[in-house]
């Protein structure tokens, strides 16, 4: 009995310790997990496969890839933080959608070969989850001439409960969809794809 009512205490205290610590979303594997789908105008066959790079997170905190600003007013921002690298999970996901679209990839040897700095990568979440993706890119020939450089971005929006991994991953995951539909509908990148 005495050992019942121990094993008792215990669980009460253990079950009040996991709802008193407030749930912290850090140092989180990057997941995959887009709802949105890739948004094509007309385009044209590159004649030559195009070669992706692993872009560089140039972001002053790459550690940091949301927060949470609903209790703001009272001092309260949780953040949400990644040990995984940004850069390289950015430029592997764009690489996936490029294919997915039916254009030819490679790991060597590219015709032309897609550079990126990764400048944001972030999630705000207040009433909604609002993520924003931009990446620097440069495309340059294989004789290494600059065919095209910018900034190419892409957003997304969410409702979801507060404070949700998976509501995260879904909106930067859009966001990285939304800015590969931007790039492929301009008409300026697609002429550097092209080139030959």
């Amino acid at each position: 009995m005495i050992l019942r009512s121990r094993l008792f205490v215990v669980l009460l205290a253990v079950t009040f310790a996991a709802h008193a610590a407030p749930r912290v979303l850090e140092h989180v594997p990057l997941k995959w997990k887009p709802t949105s789908d890739l948004k094509l105008g007309p385009m044209q066959e590159p004649a030559t496969a195009i070669q992706f790079e692993a872009f560089k997170d140039v972001r002053e905190r790459p550690e940091l890839i949301g927060e949470n600003r609903e209790d703001e007013d009272k001092g309260q921002i949780k953040p949400v933080t990644t040990t995984d690298d940004v850069g390289t999970f950015v430029s592997t996901h764009m690489r996936d959608l490029f294919k997915q679209a039916g254009l030819n990839t490679t790991d060597s040897n590219g015709g032309v070969i897609i550079k990126g700095e990764v400048k944001q990568f972030f999630v705000r979440e207040t009433g909604t989850y609002q993520a924003e993706v931009a990446v620097h890119l440069t495309i340059v020939g294989s004789n290494g001439a600059t065919l095209w450089s910018g900034t190419a971005t892409g957003d997304a929006k969410r409702f979801g409960r507060s404070y949700v991994l998976d509501n995260y991953y879904e909106v930067l995951s859009d966001a990285v969809v939304n800015t590969v539909s931007s790039m492929l509908q301009s008409a300026e990148i697609q002429k550097a794809l092209a080139h030959h």
